[in-house]
């Protein structure tokens, strides 16, 4: 089965897993990372993005964020911004840095990568805490080390570090009224972390291009592409969605 176009709507919060080729590593080391940081804080807003959230894992990345953008087809997309452009811009930069300061050549990302949309309310805090306690779900930290990891986008949320990348969404100011408890509150988010429910539907939206989101907005959506944006279910009429928890 071919698969589905990526989705790059202007104005929708996406999901964006980028992921090395037969798993191998994309990054070996802090400096690694640090590059592959800076790439994302240089062309995010080049190419009409705000970034909201990120993680650099040893054999992928995953990325929140929202496309101001709109996409164009055909020659016009070669200068145009968007999503695209700026996966193809620090997908290629990364490349040749990570090549020429590790000795070796060839590509390095497994190709295209994969996004989904997500409805703000309520996956947006949902996606958050899925990315930032990514490492430790996969098994690369301890329980409850996730909080000090510097390698995802949390330490921004909870006041440890500044991270000018980063695009803050109103989701997360409206968890409290100032900044030390809107701090705390995301802190007893993350130490919760994900629900099982929440983390499934992430990761089935992520791997196969699903909108997750309630069915009238999945609907309305559907208006405004050609692309199947849910997975079928007998007896269910085309374009109705799926609804979520």
């Amino acid at each position: 089965m071919a698969r589905l176009p990526r989705l790059s709507l202007p104005g929708q919060l996406h999901h964006v897993l980028l992921r090395g080729t037969g798993g191998q590593q994309v990054c070996t080391d802090d400096e690694d990372r640090q590059l592959l940081k800076a790439l994302l804080a240089q062309h995010a807003p080049e190419n009409g993005l705000e970034l909201h959230a990120w993680a650099l894992m040893p054999d992928h990345i995953h990325l929140l964020l929202t496309p101001r953008s709109v996409e164009h087809a055909g020659d016009a997309a070669a200068h145009a911004p968007g999503l695209s452009a700026f996966m193809q811009a620090v997908g290629r930069a990364y490349v040749l840095a990570f090549n020429r300061r590790h000795g070796r050549r060839g590509g390095l990302w497994e190709g295209r990568y994969r996004s989904t949309v997500l409805e703000v309310e309520p996956w947006l805090l949902r996606a958050m805490v899925w990315i930032d306690t990514h490492p430790q779900r996969s098994g690369y930290l301890a329980q409850g080390a996730a909080l000090a990891h510097p390698w995802v986008s949390a330490a921004h949320y909870l006041g440890q570090v500044h991270d000018k990348s980063l695009t803050v969404p109103a989701a997360y100011w409206a968890l409290a009224n100032t900044p030390f408890a809107r701090e705390a509150a995301y802190r007893t988010l993350l130490e919760h972390g994900s629900a099982p429910s929440h983390a499934a539907a992430l990761t089935e939206a992520s791997l196969k291009g699903w909108v997750l989101g309630r069915a009238d907005f999945v609907a309305g959506l559907q208006l405004n592409t050609g692309r199947r944006l849910h997975k079928a279910h007998p007896g269910r009429p085309a374009g109705s969605g799926r609804v979520q928890p």
